[in-house]
């Protein structure tokens, strides 16, 4: 049963609590090495059911697609194999790392981007936002194949010291990005785009994403909220929450560059997501979101 838990599999759990607190040093905090470790142990647990193999904190909170909800619940249940590739980002400063894969709950495949917060070698936070065909949709939504899914390479690397910038110029980058998209007139706001960024949503590629931008094609975005919810330093690399607005009354629109368009968006509509972006040469290089249907103007469960 789901929430059976034997002998052997809490004697587990010790030996990786014991494992990877040794790793935070003696202060008792994680380190980059101790945070990935445990996002890696998660991963694992997950696809096993089996939530006594990973150090959860006694006061846990547990999300899933914008629920809060006890924990282990929802996709816990029914996941039944990890795709992949994942790729992972971690920030030491506010013990949290973030992971982008996919999943298959039974013959339903998906992608799955998680949040977890970790402190002193247990997990308190664990946010994911999973999408299928079946959260796609008013108006329906393309969606990658997990069969021929390949993440961007730019973002796994560690980025020598000497090319980083600092944690506050990326998250400026990230809102900078967001502030394109929002109102998006062709103007862009803050930020700047490698030649050959891309960007993945739901698993699938978009190249050229800055053409989309300065053509006003996403004029139909009223307003994003957003948060930065951690900074891989190391990587260079930014990850958010957020919801995009779309207030529905819209109807036909020009691109700067003369087309015509019928805005996609008939009625109030909202996307949830948890997005990353790669910050290289002081521009966004790459892109990659997970994103649901939600309800019109929701909030976070998360917010303060």
């Amino acid at each position: 049963m789901k929430n059976a838990r034997s002998a052997t599999a809490s004697a587990a759990g010790a030996l990786l609590l014991l494992a990877v607190t040794s790793t935070a040093g003696a202060a008792g905090n994680c380190d980059k090495a101790c945070l990935e470790h445990i996002a890696d142990q998660y991963r694992a647990a997950y696809v096993r059911h089996d939530p006594a193999a990973v150090p959860l904190a006694k006061h846990l909170r547990f999300s899933e697609n914008g629920v809060m909800m006890q924990f282990p619940d929802a996709s816990w249940d029914t996941v039944t194999r990890e795709v992949g590739p994942a790729t992972t980002i971690s920030d030491v400063k506010s013990g949290q790392v973030g992971v982008y894969t996919s999943i298959m709950q039974n013959d339903t495949p998906g992608f799955l981007a998680i949040r977890l917060k970790i402190e002193g070698g247990r997990i308190t936070e664990i946010e994911h936002m999973l999408t299928t065909k079946r959260n796609l949709s008013s108006p329906p939504t393309p969606i990658g194949d997990i069969t021929t899914y390949q993440p961007n390479p730019l973002f796994p690397p560690i980025v020598p010291a000497a090319q980083r910038l600092p944690r506050e110029r990326l998250m400026h980058h990230a809102t900078g990005y967001f502030d394109t998209l929002q109102n998006n007139t062709g103007e862009i706001r803050g930020t700047c785009f490698a030649p050959d960024a891309t960007r993945i949503e739901n698993g699938l590629l978009f190249k050229d994403i800055e053409k989309g931008f300065r053509r006003g094609y996403y004029r139909f975005n009223n307003a994003v909220r957003r948060e930065h919810l951690l900074v891989d330093e190391e990587r260079q690399v930014v990850m958010s929450r957020g919801f995009i607005d779309h207030k529905g009354v819209l109807d036909e629109y020009t691109t700067t560059d003369g087309e015509k368009i019928h805005s996609v968006f008939r009625e109030p509509q909202t996307w949830a997501f948890l997005e990353m972006f790669k910050i290289q040469g002081d521009c966004i290089a790459g892109v990659q979101a997970v994103f649901i249907q939600a309800p019109y103007h929701m909030e976070s469960p998360w917010k303060k």
